[in-house]
């Protein structure tokens, strides 16, 4: 009798570890819908970071650094203190003193990747951006592949594939709109920073889902509030100090700087909790969707011309981040190494109870025949 649910616990897992035997009542799970939903207000918080950058711009104020300053500050007031209080490994000197060069590279990359695709907007125009800028999912997939072990089926690929081509109907609608925003002082030059900051991006985001799966989110947030308030520090110094100071500051331009580091601290606070229920990459599909929710509230607050290319957008966009989630992506990770290390182990005690049942019941046999 225990054999037949011992071998159906067994075959489910692996079952939904090779993907094969799937209804709709597998796929559409309230852990699927959490995670769209999750995934959106990600999307709302990057569409209000555009909003009052947008605002900040038409008030003649151009400061990515300090913006990405405040809130890397933020997030070292709140998670580095929170590292500097813990003890043993946990500890914020036992960290740096092991893997201080390895959160150096990936603050670099953060920090980096921001100031480049904003800085991309004074020389290239919006539609670039938007197009060269889903460089980072296929990056990000490569990268994963290879560092994360992560091994994607052919539905990934198409649902990347579906998710890409409502980017163009956004881009589209764009052109049609005439919302040729940025500049084409330097297209050229404009294009490679977006590329560039792609490649930093899925840097940064491989780092990212390596440390929150592998060791804790608090540990990521700090390190990254650590290094990044570092590095975006000395190269506001460097580059920025003049604009700081040319500011003109009143309540509406405070406000505007609060909104944007708010949105950043709880965009950063937040994706590390999506992405160690999904991955980087499904994560990074979601915010495909950033875009459109900014300019659903450009309709109202900067007069943009509506467009249905933009409603069938956002639907193909959330279409193929629902079919990249319906069956998960399979990492050759040391969580999944254990759950197979169990599972074997699980079916030797199996093999070692049947052997026990059989020799007790040759056992008796023999005890009932000599009696």
């Amino acid at each position: 009798m225990m054999e037949e649910p011992m071998e159906d616990r067994l075959c489910g897992k692996l079952s939904s570890g090779c993907g094969v035997n799937y209804n709709l009542r597998d796929i559409f799970t309230w852990r699927l819908l959490k995670t769209i939903l999750m995934g959106q207000v990600l999307s709302l918080l990057i569409c209000g970071t555009a909003v009052s950058c947008q605002f900040l711009a038409e008030l003649k104020v151009e400061t990515p650094m300090f913006q990405s300053f405040l809130n890397y500050v933020l997030l070292l007031l709140t998670y580095t203190t929170i590292l500097c209080t813990r003890k043993g490994d946990g500890n914020i000197l036992r960290i740096l003193r092991n893997k201080w060069w390895k959160y150096l590279v990936m603050g670099l990359a953060d920090v980096e990747a921001n100031y480049a695709v904003v800085k991309a907007y004074q020389f290239t125009t919006l539609t670039s951006i938007q197009l060269l800028d889903c460089f980072v999912i296929p990056v990000l997939m490569v990268m994963s592949w290879f560092f994360l072990k992560t091994r994607y089926r052919p539905v990934h690929f198409v649902a990347v594939t579906v998710c890409l081509l409502g980017v163009g109907a956004m881009v589209g609608a764009d052109i049609l709109a005439g919302r040729e925003q940025g500049s084409t002082s330097d297209v050229l030059l404009g294009d490679m920073l977006v590329l560039l900051s792609a490649v930093l991006y899925a840097v940064s985001n491989t780092c990212q889902e390596h440390t929150v799966k592998n060791l804790s989110r608090v540990e990521f947030l700090g390190m990254m509030g650590l290094f990044g308030t570092v590095i975006s520090g000395i190269q506001l110094a460097a580059l920025e100090t003049q604009a700081v100071a040319a500011v003109q500051w009143d309540v509406s331009n405070a406000m505007l700087f609060a909104v944007y580091a708010l949105c950043m601290y709880a965009l950063y606070s937040f994706m590390p909790v999506v992405v160690r229920m999904t991955s980087a990459t499904a994560v990074n599909l979601s915010l495909l969707t950033a875009d459109l929710f900014s300019l659903f509230c450009g309709l109202f607050l900067f007069h943009y011309k509506f467009s249905l290319l933009y409603i069938m957008s956002f639907v193909v966009i959330t279409a193929g981040f629902i079919m990249f989630n319906t069956i998960p992506t399979y990492s050759a990770s040391p969580d999944n190494s254990a759950e197979e290390d169990a599972t074997r182990t699980a079916e030797s005690s199996l093999d070692l109870l049947q052997a026990a049942d059989a020799q007790r019941a040759e056992a008796a046999v023999a005890v009932d025949v000599c009696d």
